[in-house]
């Protein structure tokens, strides 16, 4: 199942002017037409997703076209700009690197920035973590890990070589990526892999019982032994619903992890730095991974991913056995330790836990009539909305969910497309920067989410 595409037919839509959103012409604006044409003429067909605006500035929370129009970003273009689009200390210090004669790229070769980053990172990290390996996407790091964890697996027992994920989990799109977050979306190109299996996530709305027996429960269903599994991966928030586990469930699993010698890893590439109000998520479940995943937010802006973990997992293959073309290039490692040093001088973590816990009391405010088609969850600033047909059945509402997001885009709020099993996922994930003020605006402004809203679901 495709996600819904845009119209690049210009419509005539209300004209709107608010502090945070501004629309003067038809949308989409007719002068970004022929570029918008141009790219679905040679690009991959799978890139026309979005809603069609062409990004031409982008600061703070706004994202502006070249044509006189701006939208309030709830995207972070996908959880990446968590410091704010375009944040000056960022820009400053790449522009200054650039104005070196400082290498663009140096594969594995050492540079200054790398190392840099590499002692940041240990630094800002739980003391049981301390060892990182840089890559560029959080796909790339997912693997990784998965990689970590069948390799100490094997090595204790051959045998020892299952991967555990959980249901509706989304861990990126190259292959083991996909095998270990359940094939979602149905991709018909991947196989099954007797290796790689998943369990019911505890906590989603479609599961009901949500103590740790039904993980294991499962694996005896599943004729997998405990003693045969290398590692277990799970999205410290799952995407869809932003919904985190049971605190007493991560904590089982942590003990579960502990007895059976396997690998427990978080994927944080949407849930670390800063966006739950914690600065890795998992914190909120008081226990450490074994590796975490990072990527989107760990820069603000270039292309980065890293895997942090314990050096026994990390420290497995030897010289030029496990390495990247462009891991830890200088301009994304740069952008990195701004990004991060913003967020702590800045109090942008903060910021996520408190205006995060306003932004979910409005969301949830503002649902309340639609409970029975609507279910809210989230932390601190990423709240997902999922819209199902009945709460008896659960059905994903794609059309609603493009609906909504549609309209939204046509009155100056930003989302991404609608995401998640049967694309019926609407996520508000801005910048760790937004403030009240943006909220109310984008909310409950002229031609506000709330008037969207009310006018979709009648």
């Amino acid at each position: 199942m495709a996600a819904k595409v845009f119209s690049l037919e210009p419509r005539k839509v209300p004209f709107i002017e608010t502090p945070y959103r501004k629309i003067i012409t038809k949308i989409p604006a007719p002068g970004s037409v022929p570029l918008l044409n141009k790219l679905r003429t040679n690009e991959s067909r799978s890139m026309r997703g979005q809603a069609p605006v062409v990004w031409q500035k982008a600061e703070g929370v706004n994202v502006e076209d070249g044509y006189g129009n701006k939208w309030l970003d709830w995207s972070s273009g996908v959880l990446v700009t968590s410091a704010g689009h375009g944040h000056p200390k960022i820009k400053k210090v790449l522009a200054d690197y650039l104005q070196t004669k400082g290498p663009l790229h140096t594969y594995c070769f050492p540079n200054e920035v790398r190392a840099n980053l590499a002692e940041r990172l240990i630094e800002i990290s739980p003391s049981e973590l301390n060892k990182v390996f840089l890559l560029t996407t959080g796909s790339e790091a997912t693997e990784v890990s998965i990689k970590l964890a069948r390799t100490h697996g094997i090595r204790i027992n051959s045998k020892k070589r299952y991967i555990i994920s959980f249901q509706g989990a989304f861990h990126g799109r190259t292959y083991g990526a996909q095998l270990s977050g359940g094939v979602l979306g149905g991709s018909e190109w991947v196989d099954e892999n007797q290796y790689f299996a998943q369990v019911p996530f505890p906590g989603s709305i479609e599961v009901k019982d949500k103590g740790f027996d039904v993980f294991t429960k499962k694996l005896q269903e599943l004729n997998i032994a405990s003693c045969d599994i290398a590692g277990v991966i799970v999205e410290t928030f799952q995407g869809r619903e932003a919904k985190l586990m049971p605190v007493e469930y991560a904590k089982a699993l942590r003990e579960w992890c502990d007895e059976n010698d396997a690998a427990l890893i978080f994927d944080e590439v949407q849930a670390g730095f800063g966006r739950t109000g914690k600065l890795f998520a998992f914190e909120h479940y008081g226990v450490v991974p074994d590796m975490v995943c990072c990527g989107k937010g760990i820069t603000s802006s270039l292309p980065l991913s890293a895997v942090i973990g314990k050096a026994e997992y990390m420290d497995q293959y030897g010289p030029g056995e496990m390495t990247s073309t462009h891991t830890g290039s200088p301009l994304p490692s740069i952008a990195s330790i701004a990004s991060i040093e913003v967020m702590l001088e800045e109090g942008l973590i903060e910021n996520a836990a408190n205006i995060g816990n306003y932004l979910k009391e409005q969301i949830t405010k503002i649902t309340g009539p639609y409970r029975e088609r609507i279910e809210i969850g989230g932390i601190g600033l990423v709240i997902g909305m999922l819209f199902f047909d009945n709460r008896e059945n659960l059905t994903p509402d794609a059309d609603t969910a493009f609906k909504f997001c549609e309209q939204c885009f046509l009155s100056g709020n930003l989302f991404f497309a609608p995401v998640g099993k049967g694309y019926g996922a609407i996520k508000f994930c801005p910048p760790l920067c937004i403030t009240k003020e943006a909220i109310d605006d984008g909310l409950y402004g002229k031609a506000g989410i709330k008037e969207t809203l009310d006018k979709v679901m009648r």
